[in-house]
């Protein structure tokens, strides 16, 4: 259910990081790179997409309080291409390593609710002056992107560790 409040967005985002962290412990750098054995996703994979997005959000809400052009998701791509763009994430983050994976999520997350708690309760929640924004508020934007997306991956990796055998 989404949020309709700077308070309780910013809470939603401390909450849903904090039960990622948690599904994260003890993830080693084996783990972290053992394929999810249906469709060979990996937890780094997992972890990297989520701090890709929150980037996007970062550039998309940059690029409209500057007034330019937004594309979402991506340029290039249309929302029912997603399979596609996010394997071009994959393979742009392959080689990345486990410890700056998740120094990249702790930064986008820290950079991420730094930003929702300078914005006032107007420029979230109220009518948006961004025409990318569509029908949805810009704190739904940054709920989708950052809370949200902690939430399916924290179920995603328990998932990917269970099939595993490492959980």
């Amino acid at each position: 259910m989404a949020v309709t409040s700077k308070q309780d967005l910013i809470a939603l985002t401390e909450k849903e990081f904090d039960k990622l962290r948690k599904t994260l412990d003890g993830v080693d750098e084996t783990q972290a790179a053992t394929p999810h054995p249906e469709d060979a996703i990996t937890i780094k994979d997992t972890i990297l997409h989520r701090v890709h997005w929150i980037n996007l959000f970062f550039k998309w809400y940059k690029d409209g309080e500057a007034g330019r052009e937004v594309v979402t998701p991506a340029p290039g791509y249309k929302w029912n291409q997603l399979k596609a763009y996010n394997a071009r994430i994959r393979e742009e983050t392959r080689d990345v390593a486990w410890p700056a994976a998740k120094d990249r999520l702790k930064r986008a997350h820290k950079k991420l609710v730094k930003l929702l708690a300078g914005l006032d309760e107007k420029t979230l929640y109220g009518p948006s002056p961004y025409n990318w924004t569509n029908k949805w508020t810009l704190g739904r934007w940054a709920e989708s992107s950052g809370p949200s997306h902690y939430r399916s991956a924290a179920k995603y990796i328990r998932e990917i560790r269970k099939k595993t055998g490492y959980l």
